[in-house]
């Protein structure tokens, strides 16, 4: 199994890349800010082809670079239909709306857009299977990807975005954000998980569902 990740623009987002192999197809997990150029290298340097790209929630360090990803490459970029707003809108309710608009003139949506609109759905990308999850309350279309242990030789994985972080969680006083979402999200989605699986979170390192468990002080009670 290839995996690999790097953290993209000025706010850091974790841009994974996922593959069976060298010299297969790939899927490729948040390309944020400046993510191009980084992640063209590690396509090319293990021979790999994007099968996909799977965006956590719509927030513009998540997708910034999505739209340049999917259409160069020919693969559809995947999203919750509720966050689907923001390829052409990335800071929606964020900040004045002159900025808003004049940011979205950057954006537009990728030529295939596919929208995750079903909870535990298992799909086949790239050779690997992963399993969605809708985690609202960072976004009221956030979501979580998971991989199986059998999937991959380092045990489970998911890819929580701005859900779940090592030490803490996200932040929900942005647009579409809800604490008590964010909450039942992760008690429902994430603390069910066995121990030993791996979180790749959207910013900061990687951790595991038993040490925040143990540890995260925002979910201390729980």
């Amino acid at each position: 199994m290839f995996l690999t990740g790097f953290a993209a623009g000025m706010l850091q987002c974790n841009c994974y890349v996922l593959a069976p192999k060298q010299g297969a197809d790939a899927i490729v997990v948040d390309p944020g800010q400046r993510a191009m150029a980084p992640l063209r290298k590690i396509l090319d340097d293990n021979r790999l082809t994007p099968a996909a790209v799977l965006l956590t929630h719509g927030h513009v360090d998540h997708m910034w670079s999505a739209q340049k990803v999917g259409d160069t490459y020919g693969c559809p970029v995947f999203i919750h239909p509720e966050d689907r707003e923001m390829l052409t809108d990335p800071i929606k309710g964020l900040g004045p709306r002159i900025a808003q608009r004049a940011l979205s003139t950057m954006f537009r949506e990728p030529r295939q857009v596919v929208e995750l609109d079903r909870d535990g759905v298992e799909l086949e990308l790239g050779g690997v299977t992963v399993t969605i999850d809708h985690t609202p309350g960072h976004t009221r279309g956030s979501v979580v990807f998971r991989v199986a242990p059998g999937e991959v030789d380092t045990g489970a994985l998911a890819f929580t975005g701005d859900t779940l972080f090592k030490q803490s969680i996200g932040r929900t006083d942005l647009y579409g954000g809800s604490g008590r979402d964010l909450l039942t999200s992760i008690v429902t989605k994430l603390l069910v998980l066995d121990d030993d699986t791996v979180i790749l979170p959207g910013h900061g390192p990687r951790s595991t569902i038993g040490a925040e468990r143990r540890a995260n002080p925002f979910l201390e009670g729980i």
